[in-house]
């Protein structure tokens, strides 16, 4: 897949990462190897595919050190495979946490079938970084599905997480909803209300497990959405993001005009993930 979510793959090397760092004023990134992700075609190389780039990424870390860190690829839907590479990435590289799709071949986090690496990550005490893949099911003409269908499909990764109370069974993963959690932060009350039609649980609890997630700003920062996420979102769990470089240096400057809070720009990454304690601030 040379063009998920209806862009292109973009060209990326650290040179170029760390001058857009510098001219962005970010002091560090977390880098990670997001949609399509390593599981392509019939997964036979994904396993070889993500040691590959967990590999290359912890070596990246070491090589520049304060200037970027890493969350491990794994290999879902290949349960077994993925808690394997989870436990060398996390164990033996020092990652940062792992990213997982929102769904794999149409299965979503929450799926029953992915507790195992759930219990495993939880054994870790992980961060678990959620990026939205291709819906499963076909684009609508003249629609890209970057610009929609990965809110979606965000979205419909929270509500069944939630919905198979993965944040209660699993308490200490944080998962952190990229693009501001789709439209997790606009529509919480609709989406807990079905959740409480089909479970039965406490309304509240669905609500607090909705905005107990972490929340990235990539593509998000505008004076309509933070309203509505810093309204929901706990303070403490909003974090910047940049999207570099699926979005252009452009977008990233254009919605950086918005992402002023300290808080938001510094202090809560440095207090989720100790490598940054040591990062310099920009």
């Amino acid at each position: 897949m040379d063009a998920p979510g209806g862009r292109p793959l973009p060209q990326w090397s650290p040179d170029q990462a760390l001058e857009l760092m510098d001219q962005q004023g970010i002091a560090a990134a977390l880098v990670s190897l997001t949609t399509p992700g390593a599981y392509l075609g019939d997964g036979a190389d994904a396993a070889h595919v993500a040691r590959q780039a967990n590999e290359y990424a912890a070596q990246l870390a070491a090589a520049h050190p304060g200037r970027f860190g890493f969350f491990a690829t794994l290999t879902l839907p290949d349960v077994k495979a993925a808690v394997a590479e989870a436990a060398h990435a996390l164990a033996g590289l020092s990652a940062d946490g792992v990213m997982l799709l929102a769904n794999s071949n149409g299965a979503y986090l929450g799926d029953p079938a992915f507790d195992p690496l759930m219990a495993a990550l939880d054994e870790h005490h992980a961060v678990v970084f959620v990026h939205p893949a291709q819906l499963p099911g076909p684009a609508a003409e003249g629609i890209a599905p970057f610009a929609a269908d990965f809110l979606l499909d965000t979205t419909r990764a929270a509500y069944n997480l939630v919905k198979h109370d993965v944040p209660r069974r699993f308490p200490h993963l944080r998962f952190i909803l990229a693009h501001a959690g789709g439209f997790v932060p606009y529509a919480a009350h609709r989406l807990a209300l079905s959740i409480f039609n089909d479970t039965g649980r406490d309304l509240q609890h669905i609500l607090d497990d909705l905005s107990g997630f972490y929340f990235d700003t990539a593509l998000s920062a505008s004076p309509a959405a933070l309203p509505s996420l810093l309204a929901f979102a706990k303070p403490s769990h909003v974090l910047y993001g940049s999207d570099w470089p699926f979005a252009p240096e452009l977008a990233v400057a254009y919605f950086n005009t918005w992402a002023t809070d300290q808080a938001i720009n510094h202090d809560n990454a440095r207090n989720l993930f100790p490598r940054l304690k040591e990062a310099p601030r920009a």
